[in-house]
């Protein structure tokens, strides 16, 4: 099903949150000859599924969806929704809160692209970072490993005490131990557009990104942009 496309050179970026799939990283050189790493990202192209307002819905935001899925592995409910917006069906719904003001520059059905983004700006990641499972303290919270002399015995990864015995007589709570690293979302603040490819729809960002390749991961305008 086609969808309505529009440059995004003219349109506000404020709360916009472009859904992309990391492809992985590599490595540009700049008009200097430098080396520069960079992640690949494919924005989009992101598809305006919904609008909702605050007439509404009891606020403004933007459904984006990103993604293609085939009609028969989804829901009858979910057609039903994208054939409403004249879309085809997608992977990935996601709502973007916007303005009542940046939400009339856009409509159902509308495209938003990598020309949302140009060379240059900062921007913040967010992502699900990769999960380790259950790892100790030296790996989750970088402890110190304890030295192999002076009596030391079998615990050279051990956290060593959790709490006093008489009091307060349990593990305080908030206390670093052992557990679960990694696979909680995570952003990465103020990131540089290194370029932009606009005919393959591609964003490469300075450094790197949370989460592994052919993650999801939301691209937005930078909220605290260092000057």
């Amino acid at each position: 099903m086609a969808t309505r496309s529009t440059a995004g050179s003219n349109k506000s970026l404020a709360g916009i949150e472009l859904l992309c799939r990391k492809i992985g990283m590599t490595r540009i050189y700049n008009e200097a000859g430098q080396v520069v790493p960079v992640t690949v990202l494919e924005a989009g192209p992101n598809a305006v599924v919904q609008k909702k307002t605050a007439a509404r819905d009891g606020y403004d935001a933007l459904q984006l969806g990103f993604g293609e899925r085939t009609r028969t592995r989804t829901t009858k409910p979910l057609l039903g929704h994208f054939d409403k917006a004249q879309v085809s069906p997608k992977r990935h719904l996601h709502e973007s809160r916007v303005s009542a003001e940046d939400a009339t520059k856009w409509e159902v059905g509308q495209e938003l692209k990598a020309d949302l983004f140009e060379p240059g700006q900062r921007i913040d990641v967010i992502g699900t970072s990769k999960g380790r499972g259950t790892t100790g303290v030296v790996k989750r919270h970088h402890f110190a490993v304890k030295k192999e002399s002076h009596g030391t015995h079998e615990g050279f990864r051990n956290p060593g005490s959790i709490g006093a015995g008489a009091y307060p007589g349990h593990v305080i709570k908030g206390q670093r131990m052992p557990g679960r690293l990694g696979n909680e979302q995570v952003t990465t603040r103020n990131l540089v557009v290194a370029q932009v490819d606009a005919e393959r729809n591609l964003l490469l960002v300075r450094g790197s990104v949370p989460g592994p390749n052919d993650g999801l991961v939301r691209v937005r305008a930078a909220i605290a942009a260092r000057t």
